[in-house]
């Protein structure tokens, strides 16, 4: 059988075209790399654009905290400047008032030593006094018969009322609360005449407890008479840093007209009262106080129409920072109602000062 010849084919691929066809292929492959390569890059860009002014945000915040921290530590330094310097102050205040007190104590302790030298020398003055009494006892009756005082009632002296003293000072609280007992008599009474108001019972016996006073004085003594309500001064005017003669009748009559002729009113303010004594001089070594309880007002007067018990005695223990050391205080008491305290309160007064206290009957003297 005749073999079958094969047919030849005209079509062939050439070198050429093959190297054609990988060019092509490699340049389809570059292309389509280099798009996503751009679209990637773009996309970097962007975040980190947004990165970059999340950053720039963050160091704009930064700068803001920054410049407001210096403003503080400014700040802050300048409290720690005005701070030491207060300190400063605060310890040389310190240093003074330690010197202060170390001088004051200083004092109060030679204070104490003449205290005690002079207590020595009272007692054998008083030693002496009654080896003397006996020869001057009818000489001396018969001088208080030339200047006696009658009262009323059946008493002419008190007991246990310290009379002596070289300097004497009679205080009478003359406050509108002298007018009466009871605050309704009181509100009553401050509203009348004059006449009226002098009148009243309570007034009267104040009155005459200080003429008693003066009827009994020792003849060698000097004494003055200073009333005091929301202010204080002497009964005669004119008069502040004088002092007058026990002995002194004509003196005695002028003080007791001038008692006779005040005019109670206001509120008690045993403050200004007490804060005289330190500008007289010499100052008084008896005091003789005679009121009827605790004040009702300061160094100045307030619109308050009532006070509560506890700030009464706030004002007394704040007036006895005034009274001068080593003054005993005789206190004459003429009770009002809704004082309670005020007994204890000027006893304790008394036994501090080396002074006596005493609230006389009605019908005294």
């Amino acid at each position: 059988m005749a073999r079958k010849q094969r047919r030849f084919t005209v079509f062939s691929l050439s070198f050429l075209d093959i190297m054609s066809c990988g060019f092509g292929a490699t340049v389809l492959v570059f292309m389509l790399i280099h798009h996503s390569t751009l679209d990637r890059s773009d996309d970097i860009n962007a975040e980190l654009l947004i990165e970059l002014q999340q950053l720039e945000e963050q160091i704009e915040r930064d700068r803001e905290f920054l410049i407001t921290s210096e403003q503080q530590i400014q700040s802050a330094d300048t409290q720690i400047i005005e701070l030491q310097a207060r300190v400063s102050q605060i310890l040389e205040e310190t240093g003074k008032a330690r010197d202060e007190l170390a001088d004051r104590n200083e004092m109060t302790m030679a204070q104490r030593e003449s205290v005690e030298r002079m207590m020595a020398d009272i007692r054998a003055l008083e030693a002496r006094a009654r080896r003397l009494e006996g020869a001057a006892e009818e000489k001396r009756l018969a001088q208080l018969e030339a200047r006696s005082f009658l009262g009323t009632g059946s008493r002419q002296y008190l007991t246990g009322l310290r009379l002596g003293g070289r300097n004497i000072l009679i205080m009478l609280d003359s406050s509108a609360s002298m007018l009466d007992s009871t605050l309704v008599n009181i509100i009553r009474r401050r509203n009348m005449p004059l006449e009226r108001k002098l009148e009243g019972p309570k007034w009267q016996r104040s009155v005459q407890t200080v003429e008693w006073l003066l009827t009994n004085l020792p003849e060698t003594a000097d004494f003055q008479v200073y009333h005091f309500n929301e202010t204080a001064g002497p009964v005669i005017d004119a008069s502040e840093g004088r002092w007058f003669a026990a002995n002194d009748e004509q003196q005695i009559a002028q003080v007791a007209s001038a008692l006779r002729q005040l005019d109670p009113g206001n509120g008690t303010s045993l403050i200004n009262a007490l804060s005289v004594i330190g500008d007289m001089d010499p100052m008084p070594d008896n005091i003789i106080l005679i009121t009827d309880g605790l004040p009702t007002i300061g160094v100045t007067p307030n619109n308050r129409r009532t006070i509560s018990a506890r700030n009464r005695l706030r004002l007394f223990r704040r007036a006895l920072d005034e009274l001068p050391f080593g003054i005993p205080v005789n206190t004459i008491l003429m009770p009002i109602e809704g004082d309670p305290a005020a007994a204890s309160q000027y006893w304790r007064l008394a036994m501090v000062t080396g002074g006596s206290f005493m609230s006389p009957s009605r019908d005294w003297p």
